[in-house]
């Protein structure tokens, strides 16, 4: 993908700067880090440059020009550890010792107005880290070094963030592709009737592996449509079926869904290190293609900083039951 914009060297240094002086800790106090974000918006000091692109971002979404945009060269920590690949996040938190990347995310998301949201199994953290644990090597999984099938993050779950955001903080010279179909892309390729079927909750979802090792009691979704609102879709490749008692037809449907993800048109972009690549997680589906791994150990050490956010404040304050000690989007599961 060709970034909306890419930093210069001045624009780089100038935000980084900014972002390198904010002194709250995000994972111990996210509150105080949050309000000192917003502080620096409501002082005017964030370069005109970054408040103007993230503009063009949140007009292109509401407008429906893009739900997939690329920043290049914006600022990541100075020094960036090496992860255990046994327990990545723990060795996170004892390692990482400044905080750039996570002011970057909280700032792009306070600018677009995407509040964020997290979940229990990821500690409580709002940034959470897209990273290859050694046990579950092999599965799929956005926590192994695996390809990842077409699909919207925690598609099994009650809550479901809108918007996703990957900021490269370790990405390797092995060609790793995020590819991204547009959800009315995929309607151009389903008939009326299909889209009434799939519209209908006839079908289920596997929870991913690393949910049901936080929660062992998780299995399957409820039952759920694969389509709602007008181009929003619920649906992982190898993971949604037919839920049982559904009509012959949610089985044609099903299969039409799959025929839609191989004509659609599709975005790719190659993280790089210093990238943030920000997209639709329900208004859209994403994947993850190894094209060319050269040193499969290196290439395990891709690391990616992640967010989930809530389209809008309404949106965020419509799940209100799943705010935990004031914190929007802390859920139970």
């Amino acid at each position: 993908m060709r970034p909306i914009h890419a930093l210069d060297k001045s624009e780089h240094d100038e935000l980084y700067d900014l972002l390198d002086s904010v002194g709250k800790h995000p994972y111990e106090d996210y509150p105080a880090f949050f309000q000192a974000i917003t502080d620096l918006i409501d002082q005017g000091r964030v370069p005109a440059f970054f408040t103007e692109v993230c503009g063009r971002i949140k007009d292109e979404r509401r407008s429906g020009v893009s739900q997939a945009h690329v920043l290049r060269n914006v600022p990541i920590d100075a020094e960036v550890p090496v992860l255990d690949h046994d327990d990545p996040v723990s060795d996170k938190h004892r390692k990482k010792k400044t905080f750039v990347g996570e002011a970057l995310l909280e700032l792009f998301n306070q600018l677009v107005g995407t509040p964020l949201l997290t979940y229990a199994r990821n500690r409580g953290d709002f940034f959470t880290d897209v990273v290859a644990y050694n046990r579950f090597d092999g599965m799929f999984s956005g926590y192994s070094d695996s390809e990842l099938y077409f699909h919207n993050d925690r598609t099994a779950h009650r809550v479901r963030a809108d918007y996703i955001s990957l900021l490269g903080m370790r990405c390797p010279d092995d060609v790793i592709y995020t590819g991204y179909v547009d959800g009315p892309a995929l309607l151009e390729h389903l008939d009326e009737d299909t889209q009434r079927t799939l519209r209908q909750p006839y079908f289920v979802t596997a929870f991913d592996v690393f949910s049901r090792e936080f929660n062992p009691a998780l299995t399957e979704s409820a039952e759920h449509a694969i389509i709602y609102n007008h181009h929003s879709f619920r649906y992982m490749d190898t993971a949604t079926t037919i839920a049982p008692g559904a009509p012959v037809e949610a089985r044609d449907a099903l299969i039409a869904v799959k025929d839609a993800l191989a004509k659609a048109d599709k975005q790719r972009h190659r993280i790089l290190t210093g990238d943030l690549f920000v997209l639709a997680n329900q208004d859209g589906m994403h994947s993850r293609e190894k094209i060319e791994i050269h040193d499969p150990v290196r290439a395990k050490s891709r690391w990616l900083l992640k967010t989930y956010a809530f389209r809008d404040d309404a949106t965020a304050d419509s799940h209100a039951d799943a705010w935990v000690d004031g914190v929007r989007g802390r859920v139970a599961d």
